[in-house]
């Protein structure tokens, strides 16, 4: 009985009539493909690209070198070296570089800094064309933050509840 059934259907090719009709039926639905460089997807608030750092609103870095992004990155992506000042010897970083090779953009480095530091933009369409360009010294870093601190304190706002 049950060879006559296969050679039924071998014959009959329904097979690849019902595949011709899941073919059909994607062929006359709407499309959801996206124009990428002209179009954009919604993007969560909450999302984690670049990082970068902040400053105070008197524009003294917020890095305190305390070294707990360091210690909390699973990664170890996060090189932070620290001596204290000589003018009034609070300590601040002389060294802080993220590689974002090794970077699996968790966000443990921003729970863990106590002064809101190192944050994690909604930034995430950048390159390297050469080599070494994927770590992120303390200036890089900066002027990451410098150049989107607006973007940075609005998406804080929007996240105060969840911090």
């Amino acid at each position: 009985m049950k060879l006559i059934k296969n050679l039924f259907k071998s014959l009959t090719l329904s097979e690849l009539r019902k595949g011709l009709g899941v073919t059909g039926r994607h062929m006359i639905k709407t499309k959801v493909t996206v124009q990428y460089p002209e179009e954009k997807t919604p993007q969560s608030n909450r999302f984690r690209g670049i990082h970068a750092l902040r400053r105070y609103p008197d524009g003294e870095e917020r890095c305190i070198g305390c070294k707990l992004c360091e210690a909390v990155c699973p990664a170890l992506a996060i090189t932070i070296e620290a001596e204290p000042r000589a003018d009034d010897g609070s300590r601040r970083t002389t060294l802080y570089e993220i590689d974002l090779f090794k970077c699996i953009y968790c966000g443990f480095c921003e729970e863990a800094c106590p002064v809101d530091a190192i944050v994690e933009t909604r930034i995430f369409e950048y390159h390297f064309e050469n080599r070494g360009e994927n770590i992120l010294t303390k200036a890089k870093l900066l002027a990451i933050g410098d150049k989107y601190a607006d973007q940075i304190t609005e998406d804080l706002q929007v996240d105060a509840p969840f911090r």
